[in-house]
């Protein structure tokens, strides 16, 4: 099982789990089976934006950034995908972002998360994600948004195509 198969998960387990240590969550892992060690659960931690919030029992908890309020959770995006985006190109309702091998599942996972209104679904592979737009918005204008307000002072030369 790969980097972006355990970011998944991780993600999965801190929505269905209150987990509040990094031991918990390395204790969750190896119970689903993946072989994890301390330094793994840190970094992935860190690489996916996990917060700590209150949770339902009064412990402080991994969240995704979803937890958190509106302003914090766009940063938290536009974080994402300035650390794991590396290029962006459009076609017809489509937009095709590209990240390094293992790290699309985890940018899918933070766009379907923020339910940008303009994101009817995103698919991921191991370094390429299809993100769909809804109906009336064409994929050139999806990108542009993209680029607009999670992207800006990155520039993917050439990458729009109609």
């Amino acid at each position: 099982m790969n980097k972006s198969d355990r970011h998944a998960v991780i993600l999965r387990l801190v929505r269905e789990r209150e987990i509040a240590t990094q031991d918990e969550l390395a204790q969750a892992l190896r119970e689903l089976g993946f072989e994890v060690v301390q330094t793994t659960v840190s970094r992935d931690i860190t690489e996916l934006g996990l917060v700590k919030v209150r949770g339902v029992s009064g412990r402080l908890i991994y969240a995704p950034a979803t937890g958190v309020n509106g302003q914090r959770r766009q940063t938290q995006l536009a974080e994402a995908f300035k650390r794991w985006a590396l290029s962006c190109a459009s076609s017809g309702n489509l937009v095709v972002l590209t990240t390094p091998p293992g790290f699309a599942g985890a940018l899918a996972q933070e766009v379907d998360d923020a339910r940008l209104p303009h994101v009817l679904a995103t698919l991921a592979g191991e370094n390429t994600i299809l993100v769909v737009a809804r109906e009336g918005v064409t994929g050139a204008e999806l990108g542009e948004e993209l680029r607009n307000e999670f992207l800006a002072g990155i520039d993917f030369e050439n990458e729009t195509r109609s």
